[in-house]
């Protein structure tokens, strides 16, 4: 069993992710290969398309939102992803045991939990509610009518866990995205979840999209456990990582030489790229993440240079704002500060200003 060093994995990772040049697929094309883009503000998948597909604009991604080609649903991680209407329906029963699980992991919403003497009763009600697009302080009102002990904000999220539910429109748009509205998925795209949905196929379409990955790091990016059997029952090619461990791949999948040129390109805040494997070494230096990713759960936008996180970016009031881990050498900032102002053009003239890079901060 061959080594694939840290390089190889990047580039192989970069390839997959559309990082080392920009497609020309679709955005919709791009979001389904990708299984999807995290998305619990309402921006960022924006920027993680801008970043990854020729030539896109706010517009594309609005119009498959507002046709139902695209929605935004609890699935991995049991975290908000905008994915097609498709996958949607295919991946919300497979990530139903995480959903589940993450349930009762909050002690306020155990609490509520335990008034509740038919869980299934409340899904059946907030089903029916549903139906049609509510916010959660009009679902939770309208389900304390019926669970009076109960407090209407953890009805409303407790409805939430137990429905299969999705953000409607306008959340979600570009410049005029609103509070959170809830639908049930099947009665907001006009389809049944699929029945029996595979999990051999959507580990494929990780491997196809992140590989190659260990089995740590499939079950990192869907918070679902013990996926080492399907893994091993599927016809893969494996390899090692520096680290010893046993990585899956397509066998046909690309694996560009590691000195593959890689440009730079500023990742949206929490992009998945950085958060759907056990090791990010292949992305990140484990010294970096706390700059990276907060405790609170706010995962930064980031610079990769050659291919590799050198940094971190804002918006403020005077533009785009780079603080680097390291200080960038002369060719390096002149790449970082085009990137900066195509990433200034795309957000609009709303944004305006220049773009700034700060003095190296240092973990």
């Amino acid at each position: 069993m061959s080594t694939i060093g840290i390089r190889s994995l990047n580039r192989a990772t970069l390839e997959r992710q559309f990082l080392l040049r920009r497609t020309a697929k679709s955005a919709e094309e791009v979001i389904e290969h990708l299984l999807g883009l995290q998305s619990q503000q309402p921006l960022p998948p924006y920027y993680g398309l801008w970043s990854r597909v020729e030539g896109f604009k706010p517009g594309d991604l609005e119009r498959l939102i507002e046709d139902r080609r695209v929605v935004r649903a609890t699935l991995m991680r049991c975290t908000i992803h905008a994915v097609t209407a498709g996958d949607c329906l295919t991946l919300r029963p497979l990530m139903a045991p995480v959903i589940d699980k993450q349930l009762t992991g909050n002690p306020a919403r155990a609490a509520e939990l335990k008034k509740i003497d038919d869980l299934a009763a409340l899904a059946e009600a907030a089903t029916e509610l549903l139906a049609e697009a509510r916010d959660g302080k009009e679902l939770g009102t309208l389900l304390a009518k019926r669970w009076p002990d109960c407090s209407p904000t953890q009805l409303s999220r407790i409805a939430q866990f137990v429905v299969p539910v999705l953000q409607v429109p306008p959340r979600g748009l570009w410049g005029r995205t609103d509070g959170p509205m809830w639908q049930t998925i099947e009665s907001w795209l006009g389809r049944p979840l699929d029945p029996s949905p595979s999990i051999d196929r959507v580990v494929l379409r990780y491997l196809a999209a992140f590989g190659p990955a260990t089995a740590a790091d499939v079950q990192r990016w869907s918070g679902l456990s013990s996926l080492v059997g399907v893994l091993k029952r599927l016809k893969l090619a494996t390899f090692k990582d520096p680290a010893g461990r046993q990585l899956f791949d397509l066998p046909d999948a690309p694996r560009p030489d590691p000195d593959t040129e890689a440009p730079v390109r500023l990742l949206a805040e929490y992009d998945n790229v950085l958060l759907s494997y056990a090791d990010r070494t292949r992305i990140m230096d484990d010294a970096y993440r706390p700059l990276v990713i907060e405790k609170n759960g706010i995962v930064h936008g980031t610079v990769l240079v050659d291919g590799f996180v050198a940094g971190i970016w804002d918006f403020d009031s005077s533009g785009v704002v780079i603080t680097p881990f390291r200080a960038l050498t002369g060719p390096e900032k002149e790449d970082v500060e085009r990137e900066a102002g195509s990433l200034l053009a795309f957000a609009g003239a709303a944004k305006g200003g220049d773009v700034r890079i700060l003095q190296p901060v240092k973990p």
